[in-house]
């Protein structure tokens, strides 16, 4: 017990770190952390607690990633006490690749700019979903990171469907809904190109998606580039405003967060003020 007598302890100052972020979530069940699961957030956490000698680590990230989904370009953040940065910040890095699983690892840690918040502040997150319609399968060393299609892709169809969904809509026909939330999302880039023979790349750019949106609009699409569906029918779908079994959320490997751009620093306070209020379409 606290004697009255004595000076009450001092909360230790403290200061907001960015991290960024990189793994392979073939073996992961997602970012979030779950009990009795392997995630990518519970293996970040327990070895910047090891590391930094600290009780209740909490990491706030950008982007909430699904089982199965990679990164190159995730970003969280934590609030650390200063000293303890000043004592560690040099040796971080380097301390949690050793403790850390190869499967994950922390490219970058800075103190954050003030008004910095991993989930609130950024302008957009970049995706980028691969696809391989090569006649043998996916080259086996990419076959963590693409998708193999069996039927040949027509890449001016699905991008001609895909112009069709650019802008702000109720994303509600592909997203999983989850109660009290918005499906209204700005969609800002959508756009397949060829990387290699038979490899294709789907960008899909928002200012933020709700669940399951970018591998059903990935689902979507690749019905449109083999000919099973018309240019038109995601347009379709997307204005009908509910689910359709017929859009098919493909698997999970293909996908890999690349990006969290964030704005200049004096404006990240403003921007997470902004992306906090619930959104409702032009008119509505």
């Amino acid at each position: 017990m606290h004697d009255p007598a004595s000076p009450a302890p001092s909360t230790p100052e403290l200061l907001r770190l960015r991290l960024d972020i990189a793994y392979d979530g073939t073996d992961f069940s997602g970012w979030a952390e779950q009990p009795g699961r392997r995630t990518v957030q519970g293996e970040l956490q327990s070895a910047l607690a090891r590391v930094l000698r600290l009780d209740g680590v909490q990491l706030t990230v950008a982007g909430r990633t699904d089982a199965g989904v990679h990164a190159r370009g995730q970003v969280a953040h934590l609030d650390a006490p200063v000293d303890l940065w000043a004592a560690e910040g040099d040796r971080l890095l380097r301390r949690l690749a050793g403790v850390l699983p190869a499967d994950v690892r922390v490219r970058a840690a800075a103190p954050a700019p003030a008004g910095f918040d991993a989930r609130f502040s950024p302008l957009y997150r970049r995706y980028v979903y691969r696809v391989s319609d090569a006649p043998g399968g996916v080259d086996p060393l990419r076959r963590r990171d693409v998708l193999w299609h069996k039927r040949p892709l027509d890449l001016d169809r699905m991008n001609q469907a895909a112009a069709e969904l650019l802008g702000e809509h109720d994303f509600a026909a592909y997203c999983r809904k989850r109660e009290g939330a918005t499906t209204i999302r700005e969609l800002q880039r959508l756009e397949w190109v060829r990387e290699d023979d038979h490899l294709y790349a789907g960008t899909v750019q928002a200012d933020a998606f709700c669940h399951n949106m970018v591998r059903a609009l990935v689902g979507a699409l690749l019905a449109v580039g083999e000919g099973r569906r018309d240019t038109s029918w995601p347009g379709t779908v997307l204005s009908a405003g509910v689910r359709d079994s017929a859009v098919h959320v493909v698997p999970p490997h293909g996908l890999c967060l690349e990006e969290i751009r964030y704005p200049a620093d004096p404006d990240l306070a403003t921007r997470a003020t902004a992306t906090r209020r619930v959104r409702t379409l032009s008119g509505s």
